[in-house]
């Protein structure tokens, strides 16, 4: 039985990193496939042009909306509220994730509690924050900072009980008292860790966002698309989700960059 030669190159290795170049152009393959298909089908009739316009005319929309329509405010309001909510969260899950994933006691009171809630649809919450706070920003925040907190703490936790116990002890052992401990063995140790999970929930936040500003809204991504709506504009709301993505894929980006700049070693060790 012959087996292929190990030198030669193979387009699927299990656990093998590709180049930036086999990377870059598989990127930009894929999203070529995706608006090839998507024209194809507009351009011949597949579909309906009301209801799937095609690529070209949304992104002449996309265009038109930010140089005739402000929708560059509309962005910066839907950036501002992705981010201070996002904040408030993890200023929040952060440090009750790691305090639950170190000391069983901590955990023992909040994971009752944050286990039931993270079943809990946050749209759901929509009327209540209504009647609370009204229909200025505070539901919007509200609702942002609901559909990511308690994940985010689960993940913390989960993260946090996955230090090596041996580091623990050692500290332990040389007299370490528990605030020391905490600070400066268990946080160093999983905050690489906590930094991919706040890179993920930020995406689920990005999801909530049109669902936030849909709530009596006229500022913000989703209001413009709410608009849109009503007058059957469906390249208008296209231009919106595209924008949306393109913001989140820009964020995760940003995260990505951040990790590899605060934590090098861990390139250097893949």
């Amino acid at each position: 039985m012959r087996h292929p030669s190990p030198h030669k190159p193979r387009f699927l290795e299990v656990r093998r990193p590709v180049s930036r170049r086999q990377a870059v152009l598989s990127a930009i393959a894929i999203w070529v496939l995706f608006f090839g298909i998507w024209l194809i089908a507009s351009e011949s009739g597949m579909v309906n042009p009301l209801l799937v316009p095609s690529p070209v005319q949304v992104f002449e929309t996309t265009w038109n909306l930010f140089v005739d329509r402000g929708f560059i405010g509309d962005i910066g309001i839907s950036v501002w509220r992705v981010v201070l909510a996002f904040a408030m969260a993890s200023a929040l899950s952060v440090p009750l994730g790691v305090m639950m994933g170190t000391f069983p006691a901590i955990e023992a009171i909040f994971a009752p509690f944050v286990s039931a809630w993270r079943y809990l649809p946050a749209p759901s919450f929509i009327p209540i924050l209504l009647m609370w706070f009204g229909t200025g920003e505070a539901p919007k925040l509200a609702l942002l900072f609901l559909g990511v907190v308690f994940f985010l703490i689960t993940l913390v936790m989960d993260h946090t009980k996955t230090v090596r116990k041996e580091l623990i002890e050692t500290a332990l052992t040389l007299g370490a008292n528990r605030k020391v401990t905490v600070l400066n063995v268990v946080l160093p140790a999983v905050l690489p860790e906590i930094v991919t999970a706040m890179r993920q929930m930020l995406a689920m936040t990005w999801t909530y966002l049109v669902i936030a500003e849909i709530v009596a809204s006229t500022t913000g991504i989703g209001a413009m698309m709410m608009r849109a709506r009503r007058f059957l504009k469906t390249d208008e709301i296209l231009s919106g989700i595209i924008v949306i993505g393109a913001l989140g894929l820009l964020f995760d980006l940003l995260f990505k960059a951040a990790h590899r700049w605060l934590f090098p070693y861990l390139q250097e060790k893949r």
